[in-house]
Protein backbone atom coordinates (compact mmCIF):
# COMPACT_ATOMS: atom_id res chain seq x y z
CA UNK A 1 0.00 0.00 0.00
CA UNK A 2 1.49 3.08 -0.69
CA UNK A 3 1.16 5.73 2.08
CA UNK A 4 1.48 9.21 2.90
CA UNK A 5 4.53 11.42 3.53
CA UNK A 6 3.64 11.09 7.03
CA UNK A 7 2.88 7.42 7.43
CA UNK A 8 6.45 6.71 5.73
CA UNK A 9 8.14 9.30 8.26
CA UNK A 10 6.14 7.20 10.95
CA UNK A 11 7.29 3.55 9.54
CA UNK A 12 10.79 4.48 9.25
CA UNK A 13 10.56 6.14 12.72
CA UNK A 14 9.26 3.05 14.50
CA UNK A 15 11.31 0.92 12.54
CA UNK A 16 14.41 2.57 14.00
CA UNK A 17 13.61 2.60 17.87
CA UNK A 18 12.39 -0.79 17.13
CA UNK A 19 16.27 -2.00 16.39
CA UNK A 20 17.63 -0.33 19.45
CA UNK A 21 14.79 -2.12 21.60
CA UNK A 22 16.12 -5.17 20.06
CA UNK A 23 19.41 -4.94 20.57
CA UNK A 24 18.82 -3.58 24.19
CA UNK A 25 16.55 -7.00 24.35
CA UNK A 26 19.19 -9.84 24.07
CA UNK A 27 21.17 -7.72 26.56
CA UNK A 28 18.00 -7.49 29.24
CA UNK A 29 19.31 -8.67 31.95
CA UNK A 30 22.05 -6.23 32.13
CA UNK A 31 19.48 -3.08 31.42
CA UNK A 32 19.41 -0.55 34.35
CA UNK A 33 15.71 -0.59 35.62
CA UNK A 34 14.17 2.04 37.86
CA UNK A 35 11.12 1.92 39.04
CA UNK A 36 7.99 4.53 38.32
CA UNK A 37 5.28 2.92 40.54
CA UNK A 38 3.87 -0.37 40.94
CA UNK A 39 4.50 -2.83 38.27
CA UNK A 40 5.26 0.14 35.77
CA UNK A 41 8.46 0.31 35.12
CA UNK A 42 11.12 1.78 32.79
CA UNK A 43 14.47 1.17 31.61
CA UNK A 44 17.00 3.21 29.59
CA UNK A 45 16.22 1.58 26.78
CA UNK A 46 12.80 2.56 26.93
CA UNK A 47 13.86 6.02 27.09
CA UNK A 48 16.29 6.00 24.13
CA UNK A 49 13.30 4.59 22.59
CA UNK A 50 11.31 7.54 22.78
CA UNK A 51 14.22 9.73 22.00
CA UNK A 52 14.61 8.10 18.34
CA UNK A 53 10.99 8.62 18.26
CA UNK A 54 10.99 12.05 18.76
CA UNK A 55 14.41 13.22 16.87
CA UNK A 56 12.90 11.29 13.32
CA UNK A 57 9.36 12.41 14.01
CA UNK A 58 9.74 16.30 15.32
CA UNK A 59 12.75 16.23 12.94
CA UNK A 60 10.62 15.49 10.40
CA UNK A 61 7.55 17.91 11.02
CA UNK A 62 8.89 20.65 13.68
CA UNK A 63 5.46 22.17 14.08
CA UNK A 64 3.57 18.80 15.46
CA UNK A 65 2.80 18.40 19.20
CA UNK A 66 4.12 15.91 21.35
CA UNK A 67 2.47 13.58 23.33
CA UNK A 68 4.60 10.63 24.53
CA UNK A 69 4.48 7.72 27.69
CA UNK A 70 7.78 8.64 28.85
CA UNK A 71 8.49 12.68 27.94
CA UNK A 72 4.87 13.80 28.55
CA UNK A 73 2.95 16.64 26.31
CA UNK A 74 4.56 19.37 24.47
CA UNK A 75 2.75 21.76 22.06
CA UNK A 76 3.68 22.37 18.89
CA UNK A 77 3.31 25.09 15.96
CA UNK A 78 0.75 24.06 14.48
CA UNK A 79 -2.22 23.21 17.18
CA UNK A 80 -4.35 21.10 14.98
CA UNK A 81 -1.67 18.00 14.65
CA UNK A 82 0.11 16.31 17.02
CA UNK A 83 2.39 12.63 17.44
CA UNK A 84 1.13 10.66 20.34
CA UNK A 85 3.62 8.00 21.39
CA UNK A 86 4.43 4.43 22.77
CA UNK A 87 8.03 3.60 22.73
CA UNK A 88 7.19 0.11 24.22
CA UNK A 89 4.17 -0.87 25.10
CA UNK A 90 4.64 -4.08 27.02
CA UNK A 91 7.44 -3.15 29.28
CA UNK A 92 7.07 -5.58 31.68
CA UNK A 93 7.39 -8.53 28.88
CA UNK A 94 10.09 -6.69 27.65
CA UNK A 95 12.18 -6.41 30.88
CA UNK A 96 11.50 -10.52 32.08
CA UNK A 97 12.55 -11.52 28.45
CA UNK A 98 9.29 -11.96 27.31
CA UNK A 99 9.16 -11.34 23.47
CA UNK A 100 5.52 -9.67 22.99
CA UNK A 101 5.95 -5.24 22.86
CA UNK A 102 5.51 -3.06 20.31
CA UNK A 103 6.60 0.86 18.76
CA UNK A 104 3.10 2.49 18.42
CA UNK A 105 3.15 5.44 16.78
CA UNK A 106 -0.15 7.95 15.96
CA UNK A 107 -0.85 11.04 14.28
CA UNK A 108 -3.70 13.12 15.44
CA UNK A 109 -5.45 16.13 13.14
CA UNK A 110 -8.13 18.16 14.94
CA UNK A 111 -9.18 15.65 17.64
CA UNK A 112 -9.27 12.68 14.80
CA UNK A 113 -6.55 9.60 14.83
CA UNK A 114 -5.82 9.92 11.01
CA UNK A 115 -2.45 7.48 11.04
CA UNK A 116 -1.46 4.46 12.91
CA UNK A 117 1.60 2.55 13.12
CA UNK A 118 2.30 -0.75 15.60
CA UNK A 119 5.51 -2.43 15.13
CA UNK A 120 6.78 -5.64 16.68
CA UNK A 121 10.03 -5.69 16.37
CA UNK A 122 10.64 -9.47 17.56
CA UNK A 123 8.31 -10.85 14.78
CA UNK A 124 9.23 -8.52 12.26
CA UNK A 125 5.28 -7.28 11.79
CA UNK A 126 4.36 -3.47 10.98
CA UNK A 127 0.99 -2.89 11.62
CA UNK A 128 -0.74 0.19 10.09
CA UNK A 129 -3.47 2.05 8.94
CA UNK A 130 -4.36 5.47 7.19
CA UNK A 131 -7.89 7.15 7.70
CA UNK A 132 -10.07 5.64 4.73
CA UNK A 133 -7.23 3.74 3.09
CA UNK A 134 -7.42 0.75 4.87
CA UNK A 135 -5.65 -1.33 7.45
CA UNK A 136 -2.52 -3.22 6.71
CA UNK A 137 0.45 -5.40 7.86
CA UNK A 138 3.80 -5.08 6.14
CA UNK A 139 2.90 -3.56 3.04
CA UNK A 140 1.53 -6.45 1.30
CA UNK A 141 -1.68 -8.17 3.51
CA UNK A 142 -4.90 -5.99 3.66
CA UNK A 143 -5.94 -6.72 7.68
CA UNK A 144 -9.74 -7.53 7.85
CA UNK A 145 -11.24 -8.26 11.55
CA UNK A 146 -12.49 -12.21 11.96
CA UNK A 147 -15.49 -13.21 9.90
CA UNK A 148 -16.41 -15.58 13.26
CA UNK A 149 -19.82 -15.32 14.12
CA UNK A 150 -20.65 -17.42 17.25
CA UNK A 151 -19.61 -16.62 20.87
CA UNK A 152 -18.56 -20.26 21.45
CA UNK A 153 -16.08 -20.00 18.54
CA UNK A 154 -14.33 -16.38 19.80
CA UNK A 155 -11.20 -15.90 21.62
CA UNK A 156 -10.85 -12.17 22.95
CA UNK A 157 -8.17 -10.51 24.51
CA UNK A 158 -8.10 -8.39 28.11
CA UNK A 159 -5.53 -7.08 30.50
CA UNK A 160 -5.45 -7.97 33.57
CA UNK A 161 -5.12 -5.14 36.47
CA UNK A 162 -2.23 -5.31 38.78
CA UNK A 163 -0.43 -3.52 41.49
CA UNK A 164 -3.68 -2.75 43.65
CA UNK A 165 -5.58 -1.12 40.94
CA UNK A 166 -9.18 -0.12 41.21
CA UNK A 167 -10.80 -1.72 38.41
CA UNK A 168 -9.67 -5.40 39.56
CA UNK A 169 -13.35 -6.21 40.85
CA UNK A 170 -15.05 -4.75 37.38
CA UNK A 171 -12.22 -7.39 35.33
CA UNK A 172 -13.82 -9.85 37.42
CA UNK A 173 -16.48 -9.45 36.97
CA UNK A 174 -16.23 -9.33 32.94
CA UNK A 175 -14.48 -13.12 33.57
CA UNK A 176 -17.23 -14.86 35.02
CA UNK A 177 -20.07 -13.30 32.71
CA UNK A 178 -17.58 -13.89 29.45
CA UNK A 179 -15.68 -16.97 30.03
CA UNK A 180 -18.74 -19.49 29.68
CA UNK A 181 -19.81 -18.26 26.46
CA UNK A 182 -16.51 -17.90 24.89
CA UNK A 183 -13.36 -20.08 23.72
CA UNK A 184 -11.03 -18.95 25.59
CA UNK A 185 -9.48 -15.31 26.82
CA UNK A 186 -6.13 -14.16 26.33
CA UNK A 187 -3.60 -11.60 28.64
CA UNK A 188 -0.34 -11.31 26.90
CA UNK A 189 0.60 -7.89 27.78
CA UNK A 190 0.42 -5.04 25.25
CA UNK A 191 -2.58 -3.51 24.10
CA UNK A 192 -1.21 -2.16 21.35
CA UNK A 193 -0.71 -5.43 19.84
CA UNK A 194 -3.81 -6.75 21.11
CA UNK A 195 -5.76 -4.06 18.90
CA UNK A 196 -3.28 -5.05 16.32
CA UNK A 197 -4.50 -8.87 16.33
CA UNK A 198 -8.54 -7.76 16.80
CA UNK A 199 -7.39 -6.24 13.00
CA UNK A 200 -5.82 -8.90 12.08
CA UNK A 201 -8.79 -11.02 12.76
CA UNK A 202 -6.32 -13.48 15.49
CA UNK A 203 -8.26 -12.35 18.06
CA UNK A 204 -12.13 -11.25 18.06
CA UNK A 205 -12.55 -9.31 20.29
CA UNK A 206 -10.57 -6.80 22.87
CA UNK A 207 -11.59 -5.03 26.06
CA UNK A 208 -9.56 -3.12 28.97
CA UNK A 209 -9.95 -0.47 31.38
CA UNK A 210 -7.29 2.12 32.30
CA UNK A 211 -5.32 2.63 29.05
CA UNK A 212 -3.88 5.36 28.26
CA UNK A 213 -3.99 7.34 25.57
CA UNK A 214 -0.20 6.22 23.61
CA UNK A 215 -2.18 2.53 24.36
CA UNK A 216 -4.61 3.11 22.34
CA UNK A 217 -4.37 5.78 19.50
CA UNK A 218 -2.78 3.62 16.98
CA UNK A 219 -4.67 0.55 17.38
CA UNK A 220 -7.70 2.36 17.56
CA UNK A 221 -7.29 3.87 14.03
CA UNK A 222 -6.31 0.18 12.79
CA UNK A 223 -9.15 -1.59 14.33
CA UNK A 224 -11.49 0.92 12.68
CA UNK A 225 -9.93 0.35 8.92
CA UNK A 226 -9.88 -3.03 9.39
CA UNK A 227 -13.43 -3.06 9.53
CA UNK A 228 -13.65 -3.34 13.54
CA UNK A 229 -16.44 -1.76 15.93
CA UNK A 230 -14.85 -0.09 18.57
CA UNK A 231 -16.44 2.24 21.24
CA UNK A 232 -15.61 2.72 24.86
CA UNK A 233 -16.95 0.36 27.43
CA UNK A 234 -19.13 3.23 29.03
CA UNK A 235 -21.79 3.90 25.03
CA UNK A 236 -21.97 6.98 26.16
CA UNK A 237 -18.19 8.04 26.69
CA UNK A 238 -14.99 8.73 24.98
CA UNK A 239 -12.26 6.26 24.41
CA UNK A 240 -9.19 8.05 24.45
CA UNK A 241 -10.60 10.04 27.14
CA UNK A 242 -11.60 7.43 29.48
CA UNK A 243 -9.48 5.11 28.85
CA UNK A 244 -11.19 1.83 27.84
CA UNK A 245 -12.19 0.79 25.11
CA UNK A 246 -13.94 -2.23 23.84
CA UNK A 247 -13.81 -3.85 20.28
CA UNK A 248 -14.93 -6.54 17.88
CA UNK A 249 -16.22 -7.33 14.56
CA UNK A 250 -19.65 -6.48 13.57
CA UNK A 251 -21.23 -9.84 13.95
CA UNK A 252 -19.66 -10.15 17.96
CA UNK A 253 -19.68 -6.64 18.85
CA UNK A 254 -22.97 -6.50 20.36
CA UNK A 255 -23.28 -9.71 22.04
CA UNK A 256 -19.48 -9.08 23.37
CA UNK A 257 -20.29 -5.64 24.54
CA UNK A 258 -23.42 -6.63 25.96
CA UNK A 259 -21.52 -9.56 29.00
CA UNK A 260 -18.83 -6.81 29.31
CA UNK A 261 -21.15 -3.89 29.95
CA UNK A 262 -23.23 -6.55 32.41
CA UNK A 263 -26.60 -4.98 30.26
Amino acid sequence: MQGSANLNIMIKAARKAGRSLLKDFGEVEQLQVSVKGPGDFVSRADLRAEEILKEELRGARPTYGWLGEEGGFEHGEDPTRRWIVDPLDGTTNFLHGLPHWAVSVALEHKGKIVAGVIFDPVKNEMFFAEKGQGAWLDDYKRLRVSGRRKMIECIFATGLPFGGRADLPETLHDLARLLPACAGVRRWGSAALDLAYVAAGRYDGFWERGLNDWDLAAGLLIVQEAGGFIEPIDPGGHILEDGTVICANEAMFDPFAKLIRGS
